[in-house]
């Protein structure tokens, strides 16, 4: 299946007392390029959510985003520092003594004092975690997929519409071909009947100059070659899957071809053709970029 390099995917999931949303979106990218952007809590996750997507996108420009909202009634605890408490209180005792100072220092005053109670997080189940979110990310990576399979067929009957169309300009230039050895023979004859006028033409040479033209001008290789490229490129849209970059490279040689047959054209209508062959060209180039 042809799979679009642009997708989105978005989920939510409650467990517990937690709130899990993620969401997914994808843009075209020569190789895959994933950013994650996380709560400070869930950083452990980065290395196994990286690792989730991959069963799912093997290229584009990817991001992430997580967040969980903690309804939980306390996230936090209360730390009492004893060591702190009793280095402050020593000093106290010191200062009191050095200088002779009613010592009024309470609990209150040095419960007060910087570090003596610290607010820690509650340390959180980083497995349970995960089982959760990896329910949410599963439900928007699936989402995501699905999004990019649609836009992919999308690309597939477009594509399949512009090899046809290129086909097309490939049969008439096939065709086209002898006509203008043939044109070009009788165009001759008659410059040279005119110009020699009651003196009989020399055959031989008059056959030469028509066998360098049509050599000059033969771009039989050029079309067997482009109606290959073109009949590979269809069989890579049916039945291939990530086929992104060799579809760009098989466009890269119609496009070498359709050059070829442009400048060695002698004929103004296939001229025009290969003109038009190559702006089709150019169109399944640029959907080809879209192609996973």
């Amino acid at each position: 299946m042809i799979r679009s390099m642009t997708g989105f995917g978005r989920s939510e999931l409650m467990a517990g007392n937690r709130r899990y949303t993620v969401e997914i979106k994808s843009v075209n990218h020569k190789y895959l390029d994933v950013s994650v952007k996380l709560p400070r809590k869930l950083t452990f996750l980065e290395i196994p959510i990286r690792n989730e997507l991959k069963k799912y996108a093997s290229r584009g420009k990817v991001d992430i985003f997580v967040s969980m909202e903690d309804y939980s009634e306390s996230t936090v605890s209360v730390r009492y520092n004893r060591q702190i408490a009793e280095e402050y209180a020593g000093y106290l005792k010191q200062i009191s003594r050095d200088f002779d100072l009613v010592n009024d220092w309470g609990v209150s005053h040095l419960s007060r004092l910087p570090e003596v109670f610290s607010l820690e997080e509650v340390p959180v189940d980083e497995e349970a975690i995960w089982l959760d979110l990896q329910k949410a990310f599963s439900e928007a990576a699936q989402q995501f997929a699905a999004s990019r399979n649609v836009e992919g067929e999308h690309l597939k009957a477009d594509l399949m519409g512009k090899l046809d169309t290129m086909e097309e300009h490939v049969r008439f230039i096939e065709e086209r071909s002898p006509q203008i050895i043939a044109e070009y023979q009788e165009k001759l004859r008659r410059k040279v009947e005119d110009a020699l006028q009651d003196v009989n033409v020399d055959e031989n040479r008059l056959l030469t100059e028509v066998a360098i033209f049509a050599d000059r001008t033969c771009v039989d290789e050029e079309l067997v070659r482009l109606k290959s490229h073109i009949h590979t490129a269809r069989e890579a849209l049916e039945t291939g899957t990530n086929v992104g970059r060799s579809l760009d490279f098989i466009a890269q040689e119609m496009n070498r071809e359709a050059n070829t047959t442009l400048s060695k054209s002698g004929d103004l209508e296939i001229t025009n053709r290969a003109i038009l062959l190559k702006t089709e060209i150019e169109k399944v180039r640029e959907q080809i970029q879209n192609i996973e």
